[in-house]
Order: C-alpha cells, then structure tokens, then sequence
C-alpha cells in the first residue's frame, strides 16, 4: 500500500476526533466527561477484544496497560480537566503543542533525526490552531494550562512508545489491548469523581455508540496503523485536522461564527500538514548516468 494511502487513511482519525464536541453537545448528556470517556474505551475495547480472541502475553500485559493509559485514561482525563478549567480555544491551542513535543521524545527515544522543516510545520500548525480557536478576551487558569500540557505530553509520549514497542499482532488486536486496559483504569476513577448517569435516551445511547464505535475503535485501529507505518512527526502533525473539523462541523451544525481569521488560522494548519509530510518525505535517490558505449 502506497506511503499517500497511508496518510488517508490515518488522516481520517483525528477528522473523525473533531466531531467528538458536536456529538458531545448535540447527543450527551451534560457533565459526565469522565464517565463518558470510560464509556467510550471500555465497550468498543470488549467488543474488539471478541472479534480478535487474542490476549496480551509477558511483557505486553504492562506495555497495554501503560499505552492504554497514555494514550486514552491520563490523556482523557486530562484533556477534560484543562476543557472544563480554559475555554475552548485555549485548551485546543495547548494540545497542539504535541507534534513539537512528538519530535523531541522521537529523538530521545528512536533516534529520530530532527528536522528544521519539521519543527517549522509544527510551530506554524500551533499559531494556526491558535488563529483558528482562541478569542482574544481567552483567561489562563494555573490548573487547567498545566492539564492541558500534560495531556499533550501523554499523548506524544503513547504515540511515540506505541511506535518503538511494535507488538506481533495487528493494529486492531493492539487497539483492542490499549482501549480496554485504559477503559479498566478510567472505570474507577469515573466511579469515584462523578455520579451516577441519568437514565440515558435513545440519543444518548446513540452518541455514545458513536463514540465508542467509530470515534474510537475505528479511529484508533487506524491512528495505531499509521503510527506502525508512518514516522512519528508525520503522524502527529495529522492531529491539526482535529480543531479544523471541529470548527467545520460546528459551523454546520451548531450555527457558529466563522470570520477571516478562523479562515486563516484553517488554511495556515493545512499548509502546515502539508509542509510536515513534506519534511518527512524518504528523499528521492537519482538514478545513475547509464555509461555511454
């Protein structure tokens, strides 16, 4: 499969990940983010879990809990913390720090070479972001900026392990590991921090399928595949197209303002996509003179 087809097809994840506020407003009931979180991993991880009937063995017990916990339960829980603590704008900004962080820890611990074209896509993606969502009158709480850059750092740290520690299975059975054990660890946490869910309507149900469902078991399955396939830098720098759907969608679902500099902020984040699979591009080797007889 061609390197292009990959990159759709790992694309598509964070695209999907941006409907997660529309469904969430439109579908959900309110103020459940843990619970709603622990919903979405743990089912759609069982339900993988019987399609593959493949469980980790040795070392892989500890590695799934330990990426199951990067990437999905301190991520979520995280990132939920910095959304109810910062408007919106500010905690999407600070989450786009990941590809810069992605680079640096590709570095350490893959030795990743770093490059400059890499680090300007990632940086011009961050001020994109920050054109895109974040409103001049933004307030800064202590609490929920350092939420915010933790979860970042949680997610480049899983996306990077998940590239060195390569398992013997497919992306599926490997997504199917990672959703259940962060679905066991946020199950607790949710049970403690919140209160029980009120009787759910056949919308919440639905919004909460999808969730699982699609935004993240089919999503994962294809992230965690990119990841396999695809350098580090090039795979997160993909996560830019997460704000600018959820920008899209809730101008066409939910009638929200979108001015010049939403639209600039949206053009300078594709460019940025482009200029970072760019960078990552293997370079071309020419082909040598063929000798004149």
């Amino acid at each position: 499969m061609s390197r292009n087809t990959d990159l759709l097809l790992t694309a598509l994840a964070p695209a999907i990940w941006g409907s997660t506020y529309v469904v969430t407003t439109l579908m959900l009931p309110p103020d459940y983010p843990l619970t709603i979180a622990m919903l979405r991993a743990l089912p759609a991880g069982f339900l993988l879990l019987l399609a593959v009937r493949q469980l980790p063995q040795g070392i892989w017990w500890l590695r799934a809990f330990l990426l199951g916990a990067l990437n999905f339960s301190v991520f979520w829980a995280l990132l939920f913390v910095a959304a109810y603590r910062l408007p919106g704008g500010v905690a999407a900004t600070l989450g786009a720090i990941q590809p810069l962080v992605v680079i640096g820890l590709a570095r350490a611990l893959l030795g990743s070479p770093v490059r400059n074209l890499s680090v300007a896509a990632a940086l011009a993606g961050l001020a994109g972001v920050a054109l895109l969502v974040l409103s001049p009158k933004a307030a800064l709480d202590p609490v929920g900026v350092a939420a915010g850059l933790a979860s970042a750092v949680s997610m480049a740290l899983g996306t990077v392990l998940s590239r060195r520690w390569q398992p013997p299975v497919s992306a599926l059975t490997f997504t199917s590991w990672q959703l259940t054990a962060g679905g066991i660890l946020l199950a607790p946490v949710a049970l403690l921090a919140e209160p029980s869910l009120p009787p759910l309507t056949p919308l919440n149900v639905l919004g909460i399928a999808y969730l699982g469902l699609i935004g993240a078991a089919l999503t994962y399955v294809l992230w965690f595949r990119g990841v396999a396939r695809l350098e580090p830098a090039t795979v997160s720098s993909l996560g830019f197209l997460s704000p600018v759907s959820a920008v899209l969608l809730g101008w066409g679902l939910l009638g929200q303002s979108l001015g010049a500099w939403q639209m600039a902020g949206m053009g300078i984040v594709v460019g940025s996509v482009w200029l970072s699979q760019r960078a990552q591009r293997p370079p071309v080797t020419p082909l040598a003179p063929r000798p004149v007889r």
